[in-house]
């Protein structure tokens, strides 16, 4: 599982011209599902998300000392199954990497429901599973990191 996290000052999903969620200061990540994810890689992500100190402390302004759930700051989840795409043959993507959508609608409520329950439900946001979304944001810092749950140095 592949979680793609970005400190934003304001986030956004639309999809046919409406838009379906927004956020303002917090966090909007991409999650994307490998065929081979299983529940324990789900609670890993969630656990990482929810506890990445990616903000400056309130009292101090000291960096790095502040997760999104300490400061009250809302999540906007999209899932996104081209974080497993590869063009290591040709220069057409090729998916096989990804899970299959019957899969991962499963999974990835399975997902949101843990970050509802670690967090709370109304600051986790999402799009709309399986449909072709216009996300816009405005990346603060910037301040991008990459999770892998495969990779747990």
């Amino acid at each position: 599982m592949r979680a793609v996290i970005q400190r934003v000052t304001e986030a956004s999903v639309t999809v046919d011209g409406a838009i379906v969620s927004k956020i303002g200061r917090g966090l909007c990540v991409l999650v994307g599902l490998a065929i081979d994810d299983t529940e324990d890689d789900v609670n890993y992500i969630v656990r990482k998300l929810l506890a990445a100190r990616l903000f400056d402390d309130a009292a101090t302004g000291a960096a790095w000392k502040s997760s999104a759930k300490d400061l009250g700051l809302d999540i906007l989840c999209v899932s996104q199954f081209t974080l497993y795409g590869s063009m290591a043959k040709g220069n057409k993507p090729d998916f096989h990497g990804s899970m299959g959508a019957a899969g991962a609608r499963d999974m990835y409520a399975g997902f949101l429901e843990k970050m509802r329950k670690g967090y709370a439900s109304d600051k986790i946001h999402d799009g709309v599973f399986q449909a072709m979304m216009q996300v816009a944001l405005v990346n603060d810092g910037p301040v991008t990191i990459i999770l892998d749950s495969k990779q747990r140095k």
